[in-house]
């Protein structure tokens, strides 16, 4: 089921332009799983995201008893039937660098009376799991950690859970859907309040699948979200299709304004706390087409084009870096390209991702010769700079190792690559959409 990315490769400056069909959004193909498992009859699924991510939750729910029975497609997709129902699990659950699969399997088994233990690579091991930990235990399951409880190896034993009003202190999807999978078998409503809004697929899933979602945002941002438990029902749906990632279009749609030729990415999630890049463009001075595509499971579609651009400049906080929080990376490069620069603040959820994403950022920036200012919270990237020559490591992080390659493309010299085998994580047929749409790369490793 994994598809597997070269560890070293060297891209080379040129021109891209076309269409292209990026991969399933992985947010939503772990929530089409793990949703489909709450069902007692096969749920239909196509459109998942081939990266390890999505293999890893597969695998996970397969050991909790799950019939999940997936194989690709000739578009480059998963697709298959999954049933439940969830049980204890039969064997450690490893999530490999998924902390997705981590924290919202981590909310399924906090309602099913067992133990279970959930692990993953050591790049996940050094994450944190408090913020899952604290609320999950305020339901009344019991759980404990490495680290003094606050890094994976999580142990839970769950079942017999309360529901719930949690106050959340950061705007979180992983941390709000965890929650309210664990309130699906709770013995009443659980409750999930946030600084701001964060994405609704968890919610928008569970009304595909007959179970609305009580959501509302106030005046001052704050979103209040409330699921009632499932009780003796079980969730249904015949089919769910996930639209294609966004975030993975966002490389492609910074090459095509900073200059690299005229790109359109087909059949895009346009849920509209999904469409960050494209309001952080649009502040960049960019002219983004979104044409409508209808919608599939509950999610919005569109195409998004994007052709060349005189960017100016722009500076990001709030809202819209809860929203464009994964594309924060390769938007520097718009912002290196623009006349002005680009400063990010109230981004410091990025210092915890699949590495300090930020410090890992501005390293592989200044390796091809960009200049940047790291912040506490964000970064600063002065204009009028273009990508040269280099060689970037990417420390096992997927959205930093696409970067460096959209920075080769962009630059005046090829740009080397190492740990490159991370984009396997959510996007393993870059390289081949990079030749599509007119790109070269060398396969060194």
């Amino acid at each position: 089921m994994t598809t597997t990315a070269p560890d070293r490769v060297r891209i080379h400056p040129g021109q891209l332009h076309g269409e292209v069909a990026v991969p399933g959004d992985k947010s939503l193909s772990h929530r089409a799983l793990l949703l489909s498992a709450f069902a007692d009859r096969p749920v239909r699924v196509g459109g998942l995201a081939p990266s390890g991510d999505v293999a890893a939750t597969a695998a996970a729910l397969t050991t909790m008893g799950a019939q999940v029975d997936l194989a690709p497609q000739a578009d480059g997709s998963l697709a298959g039937s999954v049933r439940g129902p969830l049980g204890e699990a039969r064997d450690v659950l490893d999530c490999g660098n998924s902390g997705t699969s981590l924290r919202l399997l981590a909310g399924v088994v906090a309602g099913i009376d067992g133990l279970t233990v959930l692990t993953g690579d050591a790049s996940l091991r050094s994450r944190p799991v408090d913020r899952i930990a604290v609320p999950l235990r305020a339901m009344g399951a019991r759980l404990d950690a490495a680290a003094g409880g606050h890094r994976p190896p999580l142990v839970v034993r769950g079942g017999h859970l309360t529901g719930t009003s949690y106050l959340s202190p950061v705007a979180s999807a992983q941390i709000k859907s965890a929650i309210l999978l664990a309130g699906l078998r709770a013995d009443g409503p659980t409750t999930v309040t946030s600084p701001l809004p964060s994405r609704d697929h968890t919610e928008r899933m569970l009304a595909h699948f007959g179970h609305p979602v009580q959501r509302e945002v106030y005046r001052d941002g704050t979103e209040v979200v409330t699921v009632d438990p499932l009780g003796d029902r079980t969730l249904a749906a015949d089919e769910v299709v996930v639209a294609r990632d966004p975030s993975s279009a966002a490389f492609w749609l910074v090459a095509a304004a900073c200059g690299a030729g005229t790109i359109t990415a087909t059949g895009v999630c346009a849920n509209p706390l999904r469409l960050g890049v494209v309001a952080a463009l649009r502040r960049l001075g960019v002219e983004v087409a979104v044409t409508d595509q209808g919608e599939t499971a509950g999610e919005p579609l569109a195409d998004l084009t994007v052709a060349p651009t005189a960017l100016t400049g722009a500076s990001l906080q709030g809202q819209l870096v809860v929203d464009a929080l994964d594309e924060l990376p390769v938007l520097a490069l718009a912002g290196a390209c623009s006349a002005d620069g680009l400063e990010v603040h109230d981004a410091a959820e990025l210092r915890v991702k699949e590495s300090d994403r930020i410090a890992v950022l501005a390293a592989a920036l200044r390796a091809v010769g960009l200049e940047v200012e790291e912040r506490p919270d964000g970064y600063r990237v002065p204009g009028g700079q273009r990508p040269g020559p280099g060689t970037v490591e990417a420390h096992g992080d997927h959205r930093i190792a696409m970067t460096a390659a959209i920075a080769a493309v962009l630059g005046t010299g090829p740009v080397e690559i190492g740990g490159f085998g991370a984009v396997a994580t959510s996007y393993p047929s870059f390289l081949d959409d990079l030749a599509r749409l007119g790109g070269r790369a060398e396969v060194l490793a």
